[in-house]
């Protein structure tokens, strides 16, 4: 039997071993650069150790804070300009502390209070309940723009709400029609992206999330439709039942149900916007 020289067979089993792993290298090469484009597409937005911190500090039960909700631990997300996922945390101990479904809609909400804000007018996602209903001024938005569920349940759920969380890097989609979904605005009243926050009542998700933005400094707001000029996209509970109708009508058309008494109160001195 004919053998090839030593050198001669090295190379051929290093010529072998290449011809084989090149997409390999390439998925590693391009995970590398999804990785700098991620960082590169948030930059400017709050890392996962600051949106951590400040829901921890928002939700504040053990400070004795109240929230007017359950007191549940809470979910947050980040999404920039362009609706790509740049942050996503939670208060818990491990992710099995809040309410797992809570994840995707932390996102959903982050993206649409970023999708249908502008730089001169901030919709909270608890500013459209009333306009998305039928007959209201932005009837059937909550269907469009879904969620991408390729980018929702995409990696290892081990690592859902971590620095590296699977989601983060993609564009989530999807629209939220109750609280929990602010606008970011930097200096200057630039918008430059939107904050998710679910786990509890969307009245007490409202609540948590005004508080984290306020603690990151990004509430440099314009004008909104709440009617408060201190708290443009504040929520609004102006739904009255009216004879004839099976729920109730917002009176200015951007309201939200009322979950407690004691979350209407919170709502209502809430920080006020940074000038």
């Amino acid at each position: 039997m004919h053998r090839l020289p030593r050198s001669l067979a090295t190379l051929a089993v290093a010529a072998t071993l290449f011809a084989f792993t090149p997409a390999v290298w390439g998925q590693t090469d391009d995970a590398d650069n999804n990785g700098r484009d991620s960082r590169e597409a948030c930059k400017g937005l709050p890392t996962h150790f600051e949106l951590r911190n400040a829901l921890i500090a928002a939700r504040g039960l053990n400070s004795g804070q109240t929230n007017g909700g359950l007191g549940n631990h809470m979910w947050g997300a980040i999404v920039n300009r362009d609706g790509v996922v740049c942050v996503v945390a939670y208060t818990g101990l491990t992710r099995s502390d809040q309410w797992p479904g809570s994840r995707v809609i932390a996102a959903q909400k982050a993206n649409t209070a970023n999708a249908f804000s502008l730089n001169a007018l901030a919709l909270s996602t608890a500013n459209l309940y009333s306009a998305v209903q039928p007959g209201g001024s932005l009837a059937g938005l909550q269907h469009s723009n879904p969620v991408d569920p390729e980018v929702a349940y995409r990696g290892n759920p081990k690592l859902n709400g971590e620095g590296g969380d699977p989601m983060v890097g993609g564009r989530i989609g999807g629209v939220n029609i109750f609280g929990g979904g602010l606008g970011l605005y930097s200096f200057g009243r630039n918008l430059i992206g939107g904050l998710g926050v679910s786990g509890d009542t969307s009245c007490a998700d409202h609540i948590i999330a005004w508080r984290v933005r306020n603690t990151l400094q990004l509430d440099y707001l314009p004008a909104g439709v709440s009617g408060d000029t201190a708290r443009p996209d504040n929520i609004v509970h102006d739904i009255v039942t009216e004879p004839g109708h099976s729920t109730g009508v917002s009176a200015s058309g951007w309201g939200h149900p009322a979950c407690s008494a004691a979350a209407t109160g919170i709502a209502a001195a809430l920080p006020v916007r940074r000038q």
